[in-house]
């Protein structure tokens, strides 16, 4: 077998971004000869590929997918270069296909299916970056919900909660976790409630809302800042935010509302949201 050196290898890595590991063996196969090893690595779609990875995925779409049982959802983001490929049929279908797959791990995507994506890139002629991907498993009674808005640019997963599994049955139920997923897009919350916040982000909030009221009396500044506080809880937390279509109506209201018109106890178990580029 020729032996291969170093710098063949990185001549042949510069000619065409491909990893170190897949230049050296194309060089062994073409025993040596680098225009031999490009054209191999060419006609597997690696070279192609690897160039287009070093480019921008600035662009693609989040899709949802739930499981027949609907005991599962997942949301994932696939990234590609622009808004023409991202609409295309072939890509919606690919990154709906993740999506689905992605109701079966927990572990990120990107490694499972590289060899697809590596397809894909040399099919559709752009980069494409599986960005990330989340799962949701129901394992008490309520519902899973997912919705996905603005075009496939922003999508929300979300479990809403009952103590009975016949509420969850129960048509209002139903529409209560539509609008909470519709809610949580059009007001983007952080968390769920504001013992989820980091202690240093409360604590950035605290320090900037005393230093504007800084000349004012002690006794006076605490007061402010604490109605200040409430202000940034209803911006961030879900349960504290003013419900889309009832804004002087928190979220907590309407699930206790919710709750005793269905003879049960209502609770929003946790949610999440990939807005594209985040």
């Amino acid at each position: 077998m020729t032996q291969i050196t170093a710098a063949q290898v990185k001549d042949l890595r510069d000619a065409t971004s491909v990893s170190m590991m897949e230049c050296k063996r194309a060089l062994q196969e073409a025993d040596g000869d680098l225009e031999k090893a490009t054209r191999l690595l060419r006609e597997r779609g690696v070279a192609v590929a690897a160039k287009k990875a070093s480019r921008a995925a600035n662009d693609g779409l989040v899709a949802t997918a739930t499981t027949e049982d609907g005991n599962v959802a997942s949301l994932v983001e696939v990234n590609c270069e622009t808004d023409f490929v991202a609409r295309n049929s072939n890509f919606v279908s690919f990154v709906q296909n993740l999506a689905a797959r992605a109701c079966d791990t927990d572990d990120n995507l990107t490694d499972q299916v590289s060899g697809e994506v590596t397809e894909k890139v040399t099919e559709m002629g752009e980069n494409i970056v599986v960005a990330r991907n989340k799962r949701f498993v129901k394992q008490q009674p309520g519902t899973l919900e997912s919705y996905v808005h603005l075009g496939g640019k922003l999508g929300v997963l979300l479990e809403l909660g009952c103590k009975n599994e016949a509420t969850a049955q129960e048509k209002d139920f139903r529409e209560l976790s539509r609008d909470l997923a519709l809610h949580v897009a059009a007001s983007n919350p952080t968390c769920l409630s504001p013992d989820e916040l980091p202690d240093e982000d409360v604590a950035r909030e605290r320090e900037i809302y005393a230093k504007q009221v800084e000349d004012k009396p002690e006794q006076v500044i605490e007061k402010i800042v604490e109605g200040k506080m409430r202000k940034y809880y209803e911006q961030v937390c879900l349960l504290q935010q003013g419900f889309v279509k009832e804004p002087k109506q928190s979220i907590q209201n309407l699930l206790d509302e919710k709750g005793k018109s269905l003879g049960d106890e209502l609770a929003i178990r946790r949610f999440t949201q990939f807005q594209l580029g985040q």
